[in-house]
């Protein structure tokens, strides 16, 4: 699918920096209705592109492309929207300000509102950063989204998460000892430390002692370790990624003056029919988290996805995870709201 920009100029952030030109990159699937009433806003995960959400859109699929018009932006820091690595000086490399994920959703808003003319959504969904995102749409936007659909996320990065998150920061930036920047080969050394690192948080314990990894054509922990994570960050910007562990890292629909990090009340002021999916050996957002977010929620629930697969049930590749996910989102799209 072609990617398409939409340019942001003056965008003041929420940390109240300005970047003169921001861009969101985008594509879009099926075809907008004449009544503006059949959209779908699905963002990307962590160093994923609209390209990771596509096992979930098409005909015949959860996402219907025959019944819905799907928008997938691509966060920023992911090397498509605005990113330290395509961004001009002085906001270039690690010159790139610290967005958040307020930040993601009002580029988002603005797409959706400016250049569709969309007044309400069908539904937001997504999946790890992207669960936060619909989350944050849900809060910020309450008159336009309908429906939302959380998985493997959370409203806010817990602090186990934020361990787990400075602790990929350090792989990533203990290289460079403070000497300046980084050759290329320090840049592939951190980012498959990086890697080692995000391998033993990805999958659960039961996937590795239960080789369930065979079912990616692995033969062993490994063989996993070096042919899934060490290949999906290898070639990716150092900085780009460090932008976006910044986003996760500081990620709170509450933070700010409007709920000043009371999340009960930020849950409490969801409009949205919201169902949110966690994982029961997910290591990043585990669902007594979930549980405990759904109990302020006016109009949602928490269910639990039964997979050894952990956080990446929510990727696609997980059967027991992609059915479940699937059948949430046509029972929530099916819902009279």
């Amino acid at each position: 699918m072609a990617v398409q920009q939409f340019v942001l100029r003056d965008f003041e952030l929420e940390s109240g920096e300005t970047l003169p030109e921001a861009v969101l990159a985008y594509a879009t699937y099926g075809e907008l209705d004449p009544g503006r009433g059949n959209a779908i806003v699905f963002p990307t995960w962590f160093a994923g592109t609209h390209e990771s959400n596509e096992w979930l859109i098409g005909p015949g699929r959860p996402l219907d492309t025959d019944r819905y018009f799907v928008i997938v932006p691509n966060t920023f820091g992911n090397g498509l929207s605005s990113s330290p690595s395509n961004t001009a000086a002085p906001f270039d490399g690690p010159r790139f300000p610290r967005l958040t994920m307020r930040d993601n959703v009002e580029a988002q808003y603005r797409l959706v509102t400016e250049h569709f003319g969309i007044g309400r959504l069908a539904l937001v969904l997504g999946c790890s950063m992207a669960a936060v995102q619909t989350y944050q749409w849900a809060v910020d936007h309450p008159e336009m989204v309908r429906r939302a659909l959380p998985y493997c996320g959370a409203p806010r990065t817990p602090a186990h998460g934020r361990v787990f998150v400075d602790g990929l920061r350090a792989a990533l930036t203990a290289p460079l000892n403070g000497a300046g920047d980084r050759t290329a080969a320090e840049s592939r050394s951190a980012l498959e430390t990086f890697a080692r690192v995000f391998a033993s948080w990805g999958f659960s314990q039961a996937f590795h002692r239960q080789e369930a990894y065979r079912e990616l054509g692995f033969d062993s922990a490994e063989e996993t370790t070096s042919g899934f994570w060490i290949a999906n960050f290898a070639g990716l910007d150092v900085d780009n990624v460090l932008s976006q562990l910044d986003t996760w890292i500081t990620a709170d629909i509450s933070r700010g003056p409007r709920f000043g990090g009371d999340l009960p009340a930020a849950l409490g002021a969801i409009d949205a029919q919201l169902v949110s999916l966690a994982c029961d050996t997910d290591l990043y957002f585990p669902p007594e988290d979930e549980e405990a977010a759904a109990a302020h929620l006016r109009n949602g629930k928490a269910l639990t996805i039964h997979s050894v697969w952990g956080h990446q049930a929510g990727g696609g590749a997980d059967p027991v995870g992609a059915e479940i996910i699937g059948e949430q989102t046509r029972r929530l799209l099916d819902a009279t709201v």
